[in-house]
């Protein structure tokens, strides 16, 4: 499966740089420190967790690498390019044609088939028809469930939803997927097999995967773990045999 755009493909550079990232929210006459002068790198074709307990500041973080929130300091690049410099409409440009998404709660439309929820992102940024066909099909296949390609969200498992939702990040050929608990809602059995397909996109497709977690399994399998505390970068720990440009 072809991107269908030019890939970010420097092994050298980070596909995501954060440079003493601060996101401040003002509340009731309070300063709350979602996030608090946060650097690190996420590097190619590798999968990073963004780890910590509820409240820790990773879902905002997150948040703020897909270009959703703007931060009240630092400079974050994404693929080579600084979020800040970029308007609204470039930010959206990037999340359509560089970046999958993949939610806890599986983000489908209740009433489209599978095949349907997994055209929607190709539909917005305007893929030849045939094209979007061929990826979908293609997509489906390779998450197996090309079977149940008919099947709308309430006639599948909870793991065949979340396999819906990787065919649709897979099908519009990212560089980067960003995954928020994507085994969050599951049973450890399947949330296993989820996390073994996240494995596969990253060392089949080569595509880079940085997930927010706090599931145990993701942890371990992770390449790179980057822990937060009160929104505060607290550890990154390198899985062994793992190599880390700079690390």
């Amino acid at each position: 499966m072809t991107n269908g755009h030019e890939p970010y493909s420097s092994s050298l550079e980070p596909v995501i740089s954060l440079s003493h990232v601060h996101r401040i929210y003002h509340l009731a006459g309070e300063d709350i420190h979602a996030v608090n002068d946060v650097t690190l790198d996420v590097w190619p074709h590798q999968m990073t967790a963004i780890v910590g307990r509820s409240g820790s500041g990773k879902t905002t973080l997150l948040n703020l690498m897909a270009g959703l929130d703007t931060p009240s300091g630092g400079d974050i690049r994404v693929l080579g390019r600084s979020l800040m410099q970029m308007d609204e409409r470039e930010r959206l440009d990037l999340r359509l044609r560089h970046l999958g998404f993949i939610f806890q709660t599986f983000g489908l439309m209740p009433l489209l088939s599978a095949r349907e929820n997994v055209g929607v992102p190709l539909r917005m940024r305007g893929a030849d028809p045939a094209e979007r066909e061929t990826r979908i099909d293609e997509a489906l296949t390779w998450v197996g469930l090309g079977e149940r390609a008919h099947h709308r969200p309430y006639e599948l498992s909870g793991g065949e939803q979340q396999r819906v939702a990787i065919a649709r990040a897979l099908a519009e050929g990212p560089s980067l997927v960003l995954a928020d608990e994507p085994t969050g809602q599951l049973d450890t059995r399947t949330g296993r097999r989820i996390l073994d397909l996240l494995r596969r996109l990253v060392e089949e497709r080569g595509v880079t995967l940085l997930i927010v977690t706090h599931d145990p399994q993701v942890m371990a399998e992770a390449d790179v773990v980057h822990e937060l505390s009160d929104g505060a970068l607290i550890e990154t720990r390198v899985k062994a045999g793992v190599t880390v440009p700079g690390g």
